[in-house]
């Protein structure tokens, strides 16, 4: 077999006990299948942005275009510096040649699309996009992106590995 492409990855879905509650979400279809064809690049914003494991539990509030990242319990404001760290993980991630992206679904800095944005109250305000997944896709607007979800279906994931082996 050839040389692997290098895939960029959220670090739970390999396995890696690196959320907040000190497990991950790894996600066989990536660990035991596509493992065989790429060379993962892993990225757990919340550890590599300092933050340790476990860790207190972050959500999206305010406006959803353009959230602001919030513990849930002390309320800090991880926002301004989090989007620091992005971009200069961006920077980074350009010299890595990647071919696509999979986000862990769901997550305030991974979440790719609909992740809960959270008003003062605790109140649904809609959905947006987790602080990196959003940068990412900014930096990169034509590389593949999808989160572990949507590859389960059988459709997505055909366009999605059709994009990334292109």
């Amino acid at each position: 077999m050839g040389e692997k492409i290098k895939i960029g990855v959220s670090r739970c879905l390999l396995g890696d006990k690196v959320r907040y509650d000190g497990g991950d979400k790894q996600d066989p279809f990536i660990t035991d299948i596509l493992s065989s064809y790429i060379e993962w690049v892993p990225v757990c914003p919340e550890v590599e942005y300092g933050l340790g494991v476990p860790r207190e539990a972050m959500h999206l509030e305010g406006n959803p275009a353009d959230p602001r990242l919030i513990t849930i319990h002390t309320k800090i404001d991880h926002t301004d510096r989090m989007k620091v760290w992005v971009r200069n993980r961006c920077i980074n991630l350009e010299k890595e040649n990647l071919c696509g992206f999979i986000f862990k679904s769901g997550s305030p800095s991974c979440g790719m699309e609909g992740v809960e944005v959270y008003g003062d109250e605790g109140e649904s305000l809609g959905t947006g996009a987790g602080l990196f997944a959003q940068e990412f896709k900014a930096c990169f607007p034509f590389l593949p992106v999808e989160d572990e979800e949507r590859l389960h279906d059988p459709l997505v994931r055909e366009i999605f590995m059709d994009r990334i082996f292109w």
